[in-house]
């Protein structure tokens, strides 16, 4: 029997299968509440075969959100939250929410208020100005990490996933990119750790003896002057000493290498078609492939980096993410040593992938890597191209044609 059907434990908990639904960003949830779509979709990938399913993005306060279609951890939300749970555990899964702050990558209209950072300065992401965190602020924003973590235990989630990646609040802290502050969490790797201890601090009490605690981190930043693996691999080891049950390991930085995240190439015509903002629209038409450069897409192309925290880490939890669409490529890379995998796209393609691998020994998802589903994610919800009810323009339907072309062997 392939390892991917064997159960398996992350801490406290222990999952039917070593298969998780990534915390790739849904969209799915206007007013910041969830939604009847999130709902469906969830439920979908647990009767489809996951171990567990994870919730995307969850902002553990107001000025945390980058979308206006994302979660915010709330007590309005929990009985909404806790149908979905209750759910998602009838199908034999169990259920997961990333929580996080997205740092200097908002908005006033979005967050409420100028957004905040590691460090005062400009994000050309939003655009705006955005401030760095006075030293008082620290100690209550990673509160906010704790409350939120109550709050999904109150809504029956089994685990959270922290986000420490991709250039959001706790990446900005511990990147030499975006952290230039003068004072003890800033300069050296062990003064930019500092708020991320904060907030595992505050995280592992909430968590108690019954929770399990994944915590999403960069092993590259994926651009010249970020964090790169040497340092990250000390990340990994302060993260398994402040009691992470286990490692989601990535890379990228959504405002300066998205691609590097996701891999492909961006459909900028797709991207700007959804967009409202008119001079954003044909600002980003007209420069966006040099503003999100491709990166060439492969099966499993974080592989080679997790291999080394999987080497230099021998006794933690370590899960793997990024391209994986076949279960040979899976059965390789739990052989490798990683106790799970994640999977995003694929699961959004046919939620049902995992039950037909345990019969399929070949069996490859169907998602055809042309990125329609991201592009349109930032203005509407996440949704693959190939299960639309509706017709895509022509122009639209031309650009995916194409990318999918230059996919082809």
């Amino acid at each position: 029997m392939s390892k991917l059907f064997t159960p398996a434990s992350i801490g406290p908990l222990t999952l039917r299968n070593r298969s998780i639904r990534s915390a790739a960003f849904e969209s799915m949830c206007p007013g910041n509440s969830p939604s009847k779509e999130l709902f469906d979709y969830h439920v979908s990938v647990a009767a489809g075969g996951v171990g567990m399913t994870t919730v995307a993005y969850a902002a553990v306060c107001r000025s945390g959100l980058s979308f206006d279609r994302q979660l915010w951890m709330r007590p309005d939300i929990i009985p909404g939250l806790k149908q979905l749970t209750d759910a998602v555990h009838r199908e034999g899964a169990a259920a997961s929410i990333q929580l996080g702050h997205c740092g200097n990558m908002s908005h006033k209209k979005i967050c409420g208020q100028t957004p905040v950072g590691a460090s005062t300065g400009f994000n050309l992401y939003s655009p705006t100005w955005v401030r760095g965190l006075r030293k008082d602020e620290l100690q209550p924003m990673a509160k906010c990490y704790g409350e939120s973590v109550r709050m999904a235990r109150q809504a029956g989630f089994d685990a959270v996933e922290i986000h420490a990646g991709h250039g959001y609040l706790i990446s900005q802290f511990l990147s030499p990119s975006t952290n230039h502050r003068k004072d003890e969490f800033g300069g050296s790797l062990e003064n930019r750790m500092r708020f991320m201890d904060m907030v595992m601090e505050e995280v592992m009490e909430a968590a108690g003896n019954d929770m399990a605690v994944l915590v999403k981190m960069n092993m590259r930043d994926g651009f010249k002057g970020g964090m790169d693996i040497d340092e990250s691999l000390q990340v990994a080891r302060r993260l398994y000493e402040d009691g992470a049950h286990a490692l989601v390991l990535s890379g990228g930085f959504v405002s300066k290498a998205p691609m590097y995240v996701m891999r492909g190439a961006m459909p900028i015509r797709t991207m700007t078609h959804y967009m409202d903002c008119w001079w954003l629209k044909y600002g980003v038409r007209m420069v966006g492939k040099w503003m999100i450069p491709s990166i060439p897409f492969q099966e499993a192309y974080f592989l080679e980096d997790a291999l080394r925290f999987r080497q230099a880490l021998p006794d933690a939890t370590m899960v793997y993410v990024g391209g994986l669409v076949s279960r040979q490529k899976i059965d390789e890379v739990l052989n490798d040593g990683f106790e799970f995998i994640q999977m995003g796209r694929a699961l959004l393609h046919e939620p049902g992938f995992v039950n037909r691998m345990k019969t399929e020994e070949c069996a490859r998802c169907g998602c055809r890597h042309s990125n329609y589903c991201i592009a349109r994610m930032y203005t509407i919800d996440m949704a693959c191209h190939q299960h639309l009810k509706e017709a895509l323009p022509a122009d639209i339907q031309r650009e995916i044609d194409r990318l999918e072309e230059e996919k082809k062997p």
